[in-house]
């Protein structure tokens, strides 16, 4: 038996009303049309050269409430003139701001004896950013050791360096696994290295329109 045609519109007219609910709620009420948005690498991984500058080690800022300039004060004794320009803007607040100059203290300390036994390794470790706050630390707290800090802004860290100045570089690294690829815009090896067979300390020769450079396993580069 067929059912009576006067029910198919008002059956239709539920079906609609739940549909555009349903498209209500998908939406989040931000006025987007619920299409699910596509995802970009570049929210979630950084690109280490953007964010490097000229290339080389910058200060890290401390986020959050700090101590304000004309508060820091040890709990005995004074800070010097460039003991308080380090420190200012980089104590937390409820912080010892003795305890933050320990550490700009410590990475000079550590710089300097690195130093001493291989300036390679020392300029080394401010290219790869693993000295805390290295620049502020050596402008403020040991500026004899800028001329490191002036040579480490030459070179770049392993990894993925972006339109990367051509010519010869070399890496500070003694890891055998150490491989580099120069890239051009489209993506096509110019060049790579190093050869099958060599020994010795790896050379990089970047050919001029090089997009990117990318290394693995070779710690951090200079010009050579």
């Amino acid at each position: 038996m067929r059912r009576p045609l006067h029910r198919r519109p008002a059956a239709a007219a539920a079906l609609l009303t739940a549909l555009l609910t349903l498209s209500a709620c998908s939406s989040g009420g931000d006025g987007s049309d619920g299409a699910p948005k596509a995802a970009t690498r570049s929210a979630t991984v950084p690109d280490r050269q953007a964010e490097a500058e000229p290339t080389g080690p910058t200060p890290s800022a401390t986020r959050g409430p700090v101590v304000p300039d004309a508060e820091l004060k040890p709990v005995t004794g004074s800070f010097t003139a460039e003991q308080k320009e380090y420190l200012s803007g980089r104590v937390p607040e409820n912080t010892d701001p003795a305890a933050v100059l320990q550490t700009g203290q410590e990475s000079c300390q550590r710089l300097e004896r690195t130093a001493k036994r291989d300036k390679d390794a020392a300029v080394g470790a401010l290219v790869a950013g693993d000295i805390p706050d290295a620049e502020a630390a050596v402008n403020h707290l040991c500026p004899a050791q800028k001329p490191l800090l002036a040579t480490a802004r030459t070179g770049f860290p392993d990894g993925t360096a972006t339109r990367p100045k051509a010519g010869t570089y070399r890496a500070l690294t003694s890891d055998p696994s150490c491989t580099w690829r120069a890239l051009g815009k489209d993506g096509k090896v110019l060049a790579s290295g190093p050869a099958l067979g060599a020994k010795g300390p790896v050379k990089a020769a970047v050919p001029a329109g090089t997009a990117e450079f990318v290394s693995s396993s070779c710690y951090a580069w200079l010009p050579a």
